[in-house]
């Protein structure tokens, strides 16, 4: 006869992920690790009572999101919130299997040894190997309207398919990205590094960011591509040592071989294997349907689909191509594709150096992965017959408005005018102030009316990072 998992050993577990209960504070451990930038925009959302909703914190895998739930239960005990009123559960622990979040949340309840009927706070982590979670979990927000409901989730495309089909009006979303280079910075400690400087563009004082040690924040920057989009890995020289083994098969491989398939019946995770690789090899480059499909050897009746899929998942983002009037191109036929994470291009193949031959195309990933933090916001590139710019900004009229040029070498600061695709998208644009980024050289140059501003590649893409996440706590 087999035997079942009896409800004291469920009670037990529950006890056991929650030692709060006793203690009054989250484990050591999880104390000691630096708290994410991100999370001075997630815990009012958690903190929100007066709109009675379920928050869904969601992500790419090891970016940190059980992290960021046990120190938002620690800033909730901080708060006076009697910890024994905070309930955590891991919902891919096997106990769990087939018992309803109702009855897990009975049984916690259970568990504290505590009579009170409201105002409880519970946290279902991994929430995506509860099937049909999303019904459950709008059945309990209806059911208990005094209490609140935390998930999270590493399966996020899936999450966020279910969040927008069942959730309308009772679940808030929460995108946790990979780290940007600003937090990067902020995590290792070395603020200290970086210092304001005031930049005039378009007739407006702007605030960059710089560095009187750029050789260093070079160096930083460097690391930061390699490993630097998961926090735990800048902190482990053993997963450094070895990124493909931790970032592939811990990050990649479970996305692609588990979570899309599941979500979209793919039958076929070969195809999407190749296809990822050969985008994630060439990271930064333009695409067509049709030199893709004939690189990963994947039908072009299917491409769309898994770009849609691995797009969903947070892994890459298609950018989009103009003319050099700054007009969009009626059909797609070529596109830009970014990894949403430099590092996962180290894990795949092999971390790069400063001089390797593909530093350009990972220098302008890291650089383009900054924006991606900006939900409001996508750039675009410029393309045409003899010339590119690398990301244009438009406006709501779609009007190119601002220009930007990447490079990872100093060449252009003393030849300006050979930027010659630069100089004449902004020409024709009426773009007066656009940016080159370098290696280490800063200033600016007059070319006719044009005045470019160059600024080192590591100073921007942790200015872009810095001023993403202060205007999102400002909005």
């Amino acid at each position: 006869m087999l035997r079942e998992i009896s409800k004291e050993q469920v009670l037990n577990r529950i006890r056991f992920e929650n030692p709060w209960w006793i203690d009054g504070h989250i484990e050591a451990d999880y104390q000691e690790m630096p708290r994410r930038l991100y999370f001075e925009l997630f815990k009012p959302i958690v903190y929100e009572r007066d709109v009675r909703r379920a928050v869904v914190l969601m992500g790419p895998r090891r970016v940190g999101k059980t992290v960021m739930l046990f120190h938002m239960i620690q800033d909730m005990i901080e708060n006076g919130i009697n910890p024994q009123k905070i309930i955590f559960i891991t919902i891919e622990n096997p106990i769990y299997n087939n018992i309803t979040l109702e009855q897990i949340f009975n049984y916690a309840k259970e568990a504290t040894g505590i009579k009170d009927k409201d105002d409880w706070i519970i946290i279902f982590d991994e929430i995506q190997y509860c099937r049909n979670w999303e019904v459950h979990l709008k059945s309990l927000v209806d059911s208990y309207r005094k209490d609140k409901f935390i998930v999270s989730g590493s399966a996020a495309a899936a999450l966020k398919f279910a969040s927008n089909e069942s959730g309308a009006g009772r679940f808030t979303d929460f995108l946790l990205p990979p780290l940007t280079f600003n937090e990067y910075i902020h995590l290792k400690g070395l603020d200290k590094l970086i210092k304001t400087i005031d930049i005039k563009l378009n007739g407006k004082i702007r605030e960059f960011y710089s560095t009187s040690h750029l050789d260093e924040l070079n160096q930083h920057f460097i690391d930061y591509i390699n490993f630097g989009g998961y926090p735990e890995v800048i902190f482990s020289n053993k997963i450094q040592a070895n990124p493909g083994r931790y970032i592939r098969q811990d990050i990649v491989d479970k996305v692609l071989l588990r979570d899309l398939p599941s979500l979209y019946g793919i039958s076929d995770t070969r195809e999407l294997n190749s296809l990822f690789t050969t985008i994630a090899y060439n990271s930064g480059g333009e695409f067509s349907l049709e030199t893709l499909s004939k690189q990963s050897q994947v039908p072009k009746n299917t491409l769309k689909k898994y770009i849609e899929y691995l797009e969903a998942a947070y892994l890459i983002k298609k950018v989009k191509r103009i003319d050099q009037s700054g007009k969009r191109f009626k059909r797609d036929n070529f596109f830009k594709i970014y990894l949403t994470n430099p590092s996962l291009r180290s894990a795949l193949f092999s971390p790069i150096t400063a001089t390797d031959e593909m530093i350009g195309n990972m220098v302008e990933t890291a650089i383009f992965a900054q924006w991606m933090h900006r939900d409001w916001f996508t750039p675009w590139y410029a393309r045409w017959n003899n010339g590119e710019v690398d990301m244009v900004g438009l406006n709501e009229n779609l009007k190119a408005i601002w220009a930007l040029e990447i490079k990872w070498n100093d060449r252009y600061y003393n030849k300006p005018k050979e930027l010659k695709s630069l100089i004449k998208f902004c020409a024709e644009n009426k773009i007066f102030n656009p940016i080159v980024t370098t290696i280490n050289k800063e200033g600016d140059k007059n070319v006719g009316e044009l005045n470019i501003q160059y600024i080192p590649s590591s100073s921007y893409a942790y200015t872009v990072g810095k001023n993403t996440l202060d205007m999102k706590i400002n909005k």
